[in-house]
């Protein structure tokens, strides 16, 4: 995605139409506290994976997040359907938005698949998650997309 598609992008250069009008300079701060408070706030999850789309790693957010749901499956056909189409987009080599795990973790999530439970991908939500935590959150909070929201938020709250 390049900065003219990207809607993030489009909303800080023109402060006269204000589309996130509900975000705060409060919220914008909040999010270089920590991780956990990016991900905590309402808009943060939204702000970040755009930028994580511009980044061309998208594929981690969207795996994290589709953790976050299939752990609270509880209906063992939805569970088996839901772990096959996860392994099928995020795990499988080669598969159409492969995340960046080991290969170790790979062939416990294929043994554990046989016989999905709520936890059978954790251990790569886990690394994913430290790959944001690490990698991608600290380029984000200096990337042009989250100074200019800051300085939009900030001249907003003038």
């Amino acid at each position: 995605m390049n900065r003219r598609n990207c809607w993030i992008c489009k909303l800080c250069k023109d402060k006269s139409k204000r589309p996130l009008s509900n975000l705060t300079l409060e919220e914008v701060l909040q999010w270089a506290q920590s991780f956990e408070n990016l991900m905590a706030t309402k808009y943060g999850p939204v702000v970040y994976s755009a930028y994580l789309k511009m980044e061309h790693s998208d594929e981690n957010i969207e795996f994290w997040m589709a953790c976050e749901t299939y752990k609270k499956i509880n209906s063992r056909v939805r569970r088996i359907s839901r772990t096959k189409k996860l392994y099928r987009i995020y795990i499988q080599p080669d598969s159409p938005r492969e995340i960046n795990i080991d290969s170790s973790t790979r062939e416990t999530i294929i043994r554990n698949i046989q016989e999905p439970t709520q936890t059978c991908f954790e251990e790569a939500q886990k690394i994913v998650y430290m790959h944001m935590v690490m990698d991608s959150y600290p380029r984000f909070l200096k990337s042009e997309m989250y100074q200019e929201l800051l300085k939009t938020t900030q001249s907003n709250n003038s």
